[in-house]
This record gives C-alpha cells, structure tokens and sequence, in this order.
C-alpha cells in the first residue's frame, strides 16, 4: 500500500500524531533490554542494538510521512489538533525524540547528536505540554454545562491519553542527567511530576460522571502504568532513596492490574493504532522492574523481572506484527470509525 498522495482515500491522510506510540514503544522496550544486561549478557546487547536501529527506522518513516501530510492535507493536521482526544496524541512526538535521545545516549555513551536530539525534544515536550494544558483555558461555552460547570463536552477529552504529556516530561532526567542537562531535567521532571495527580483526578471524574472512554480507546487505559513507572526509573537517575522507586513500582503494579481488568473488552475490539498504548508503558515497567532487582540481588524479584521483560517483548513483537497485516490488509491508515467521543458504560 502506498501513502499516495491524490484522492480522497489516500492512507496519507489518516497518519495521525497517534502513530509515534510505536517510536516509543519500540525505544521503551531498547531501554528495557539494556537493564537486563547484568542478567542476560550478549543476547541483552544484542537486542539492544536491533531494536534501537529498528526504533531510529521507524521514527524516521513515521517522521517523513508526517511531513508529507503536513504538507498535503494541513486540514488533517488542523482537525487533529482541534480534536477533543486525539491532540494529546501530539505529545508522542516530542516524546519519540527525548526517547531517541535516550537510546542514542545508551548506545553511543554522551554525545552532540543526542544532546541536540534531547534539547529539541524536551523544549519541545514542554511547549505541547503548555499548548495541552492551555486547552483548559480556552474551553469553549459548547463544553460547559449550565451553571459553568464542566459538560459533556469537556469530559470527551478526558481520557488517559491526556497522561501522555506527563510522560514526555518525567522522561527527560534519564538521558537529561548524563548529557549534563541534570538541572533542566529536574526542572521538567517537576512539571510532570505535578500534573500526574492532577490528571488522575480527572479521569476518575470523568469514569464517575460520564462513564468509561469508549470501547475503541480501552488500550490507552494502561497508559496510567507509565507515569510511576517512568517517575521510578526518573527517581533512580537523579539518585532519590531506592524505597521511593519503589513506592512508585507499587502504584504501577496497581494500574497494571486495574488496566489488566479490561483486557478481554480490549481484545474483543479489532486492532488499531490505540493498541499501541500499550508497549511503552509495559516497557516502562519492565525497565524499573529490572533495575529494582539489580539492586536487590533476589532470586525470586529477578524471575518476576526476566517475565516482565519477555512479557512486554511478546506484546510489542505481536503488535508489530498486527500493524504489518493491518497496513498489508488496508485496515489501518482509514478515517476514524468514531468521529465524535461517546462516553461507553462502565465494566
């Protein structure tokens, strides 16, 4: 299938912002592998170096192709933006780049591609942040209930993709602190680290008022594993007491269990790009798992860390693989089957 750009079925035209949950995925997963290098040795290096390639390929493909749709059809760039869920979707790209950042850093050790790389994606992780949040400011009457209250309209966009903002900011001391960037990371890391319990409350509002996000957007609910997971990893990097690590393991452990209570409905849904919601955050827990149990030399921790690994590896391999049939079959790169956000019942 080619991303051609004339008529009005072009594939080009649906490659959404959504699209670079794959980027970080695929660069969670380079990062998990690399802490399992003091259990698994070569084999770890060794996936380090082809899913790190693999990542760098994909960003670039993913990277073009944007460009291209920019360029082609701005209105679906301009409705993406304008879309009460689908433009927190942005903030994976910022994201991507800190994470290539990352990754660069972990192969190549400290370098001025990686530095420039995180400079661009943490400046711009924090605008998109910004501009995100700054929606709240701008709300629209439309999305007001009366009385001033938040309406329907507004609880549409409260979905836990709103957590990915969050992320790409926590994301920045892993490569920040040993490119030399310690103070700024810490700063960012403050940002994300803020508006995690802010978001949080919203969703649980939004599941208390409105219902459950619509069938079609359950894979995104394992998003909430990532924001503990990656605060525990973030924690580590800038040298805070391991048992705060460990705090945030627990809550991790904690949204994965919840989220894993929707599974069957997520599997019951036919594959599209919000299953890759999914792979970063799974990675993310695999990474804090094995650093945890490096730290504390036990046999048992380190078998459930070898699972997490595998588990996540088996997870993005199968969704790597869905997304190649989708894109052979033509069922991916379609306009959206829900145009509008219609709260779903709960489970």
């Amino acid at each position: 299938m080619t991303l051609s750009a004339g008529g009005g079925k072009t594939p080009l035209k649906f490659l959404g912002p959504g699209w670079f949950s794959m980027v970080m995925g695929l660069c969670g997963l380079t990062l998990a592998w690399s802490r399992a290098q003091w259990l698994l040795g070569a084999a770890s290096e060794g996936a380090v170096l082809a899913l790190g390639a693999l990542a760098a390929l994909v960003a670039v493909a993913l990277g073009a192709a944007s460009l291209m749709r920019a360029r082609r059809h701005p209105e679906a760039w301009a409705e993406d933006l304008r879309h009460p869920m689908r433009h927190a979707f942005v903030a994976t790209m910022p994201a991507s780049v800190i994470l290539l950042a990352t990754v660069l850093t972990l192969v190549a050790g400290p370098n001025d591609l990686a530095r420039a790389l995180w400079m661009v994606g943490a400046l711009w992780q924090f605008a998109v942040t910004v501009w995100v949040m700054g929606r709240w400011l701008r709300a629209s009457p439309a999305a007001q209930a009366p009385g001033g209250k938040p309406g329907p309209g507004f609880w549409a966009g409260v979905t836990p993709v709103l957590v990915i903002p969050v992320v790409g900011n926590v994301l920045t001391p892993l490569a920040g602190v040993p490119l030399g960037f310690g103070a700024w990371s810490a700063a960012q890391f403050g940002v994300g680290l803020f508006f995690w319990p802010v978001i949080l409350v919203l969703l649980i509002l939004r599941i208390v008022n409105q219902g459950l996000w619509p069938e079609r957007l359950l894979p995104a609910t394992f998003i909430t594993v990532a924001p503990p997971a990656v605060i525990g990893s973030g924690f580590l990097q800038q040298g805070a007491p391991p048992a705060v690590a460990w705090a945030m393991w627990g809550v991790a452990v904690f949204f994965l269990a919840w989220s894993a209570l929707l599974v069957r409905r997520m599997l019951a849904q036919p594959f599209s790009v919000p299953f890759w919601a999914l792979s970063f955050p799974l990675a993310a827990f695999a990474a804090l798992t094995l650093r945890l149990a490096e730290s504390l030399g036990s046999g048992l921790f380190n078998t459930l860390a070898v699972l997490a690994l595998a588990f996540a590896s088996l997870v993005i391999a199968a969704l790597l693989l869905a997304t190649f049939k989708g894109l052979r079959d033509g069922t991916l790169l379609v306009p959206e089957p829900v145009a509008s956000i219609v709260p779903a019942q709960g489970p």
